[in-house]
């Protein structure tokens, strides 16, 4: 028998994301709000105005969580819809790999970041914590985007997934380059909720000293165990590439995935007690 599908009721929005740079663009879809020139487009899903049921209600964009297969096929067809782009989606894995993408670029491949200089092509990476950043050429000739949890952030010896992009990505090869980049960190785990154990703020601060503040203790623990701030660690590695104009994610708690159940998706916070949970996609475009 098949399954059919419909959305639920988008008439009733949740309470506007009081954050600065956000506002809806679409019912369920956020735009990414930035300094962006003319020509560039960017936007968020949220878990809003989906076809799937719980627990991945209901807008899961994610192939290998577990939903119904005909559900995110369908929540990918309106993710299209409503950029007015198509939207490619890698397998990502933590790791550093970077794709160029054509025309002709397949779903799926393994990669944690992209990039495209094709009109109508989102560069698109999908989370459920991990930060999603979105990124601009200065002239407006190309978009990128990555996906970047603290093990594709931190890489080895000082080369995480950031590094890499530069490395691949025409735009941003050179310091001079990337000074005229814009950057937009999306929704992700905040530093209120994120806990990491004590070999993590190691390496961090074992490859820049200066990534201590990104980490706090937590009181009356015997584990070492502390709280990171994702977005502020992407802010230092971004900093020493030699880009500045960073906007979106500040660490306040409405940008949290795990504090906002009713508009994000969160591994963390559903996984352990639900057995899965969907995934959002950030996507970025030229017109």
């Amino acid at each position: 028998m098949t399954q059919s599908f419909s959305r639920p009721d988008s008439s009733v929005k949740p309470p506007f994301m009081t954050v600065d740079p956000i506002h809806w663009r679409a019912p369920g879809l956020l735009v990414a709000d930035s300094c962006w020139p003319a020509g560039v487009q960017a936007a968020m899903s949220t878990r809003l105005d989906g076809v799937s049921r719980p627990p991945f209600e209901s807008w899961n964009l994610g192939d290998h969580v577990g939903d119904a297969p005909q559900a995110v096929t369908a929540n990918r067809v309106l993710l299209g819809q409503r950029l007015g782009a198509r939207p490619v989606f890698l397998r990502q894995v933590h790791g550093v790999d970077v794709v160029e993408l054509g025309r002709d670029s397949p779903e799926g491949m393994e990669a944690d970041a992209c990039w495209t200089d094709q009109p109508g092509l989102a560069c698109t990476v999908m989370v459920a914590d991990c930060l999603p950043l979105l990124l601009c050429a200065a002239d407006a000739s190309s978009v990128a985007a990555v996906h970047a949890g603290w093990r594709g952030l931190l890489g080895l010896e000082g080369r995480g997934v950031l590094e890499a992009l530069c490395e691949a990505w025409p735009a941003a090869r050179t310091r001079a380059q990337r000074v005229g980049l814009t950057v937009w960190l999306g929704p992700c785990i905040g530093p209120q909720a994120f806990e990491v154990g004590p070999e993590v703020a190691h390496a961090f601060t074992a490859a820049d000293p200066g990534a201590a503040p990104a980490f706090s203790p937590l009181p009356g623990r015997s584990d070492g165990k502390c709280l990171a701030d994702l977005p502020a660690l992407a802010r230092m590695r971004l900093h020493q590439l030699g880009i500045e104009l960073i906007t979106g994610h500040d660490g306040s708690a409405d940008w949290c995935t795990v504090a906002n159940a009713s508009r994000f998706f969160s591994h963390r916070r559903d996984a352990a007690s639900l057995g899965s949970t969907g995934r959002m996609a950030a996507s970025i475009w030229l017109d």
